[in-house]
């Protein structure tokens, strides 16, 4: 279900992302202009991506792991949950802008970085650039780590990031090839969707923290029988 989850929100907020990745994927750097070329420079600049967003979901995931060791993972689960559909409904409360923002000015170095890549005209360059890329601020990468971080191993951490690594491509593959293929009317469509997708998985993290034992929606978490034996 999480799995799922991480998929969707790649594929419907890649449309919306398109602002600040698509620049990037119109301006990867290319070594000759033949379609194999086009291609094999994409491929290793989404391989690139997902790759960080796999690293993210590891390491996420075995935060998360921790919680769920000690009893506090359900609680973190509510609490995303929570803040999520409160963003949503009073976003003056919970500004991501502001923390992309702060996020931007700390990363400002990086991005300096960063810039230097696309300077190289070859495709291994792209797949610097796609590792690069992962780490940008972006608030829907923060949802999906997010996820990653109600995981339960570091496994399934890694893997919750890369569906939702997965979910990006396709927008952002027909960005590197046919330009600025989604206009401003889709875009803006899709953005009015983005919303209603996250307080439907604000919904289903806080469903998840109640440890109702349903199934897939909200399975029963017992930390006691995780706990090492010396803390029983």
């Amino acid at each position: 279900m999480i799995f799922l989850q991480a998929l969707t929100i790649g594929f419907f907020g890649s449309f919306h992302c398109i602002g600040m990745c698509g620049p990037i994927a119109l301006a990867l750097p290319l070594k000759g202009g033949s379609g194999g070329a086009r291609f094999l420079t994409a491929l290793l600049y989404n391989l690139g991506r997902i790759l960080t967003y796999f690293i993210l979901g590891l390491v996420f995931g075995l935060i998360g792991s921790g919680l769920n060791l000690w009893g506090f993972q359900r609680w973190v689960s509510i609490i995303l949950g929570a803040v999520m559909i409160i963003g949503v409904l009073f976003p003056f409360l919970v500004r991501s802008s502001d923390l992309e923002s702060g996020i931007d000015r700390l990363l400002s170095g990086f991005k300096s970085f960063f810039a230097r890549f696309f300077g190289y005209r070859s495709t291994f360059s792209a797949l610097i650039i796609g590792l690069l890329n992962g780490f940008l601020p972006c608030g829907l990468v923060y949802i999906a780590l997010a996820g990653a971080l109600v995981s339960s191993t570091p496994v399934e951490g890694g893997t919750c990031m890369l569906f939702f690594g997965l979910g990006t491509i396709p927008a952002l593959l027909a960005v590197t090839f046919a330009g600025n293929l989604f206009g401003m009317k889709f875009r803006n469509r899709i953005k009015k969707l983005i919303p209603i997708l996250i307080i439907a998985i604000g919904v289903l993290f806080i469903l998840r923290g109640l440890n109702l034992g349903i199934p897939y929606l909200s399975p029963e978490m017992n930390p006691e029988l995780h706990r090492p034996a010396c803390c029983h």
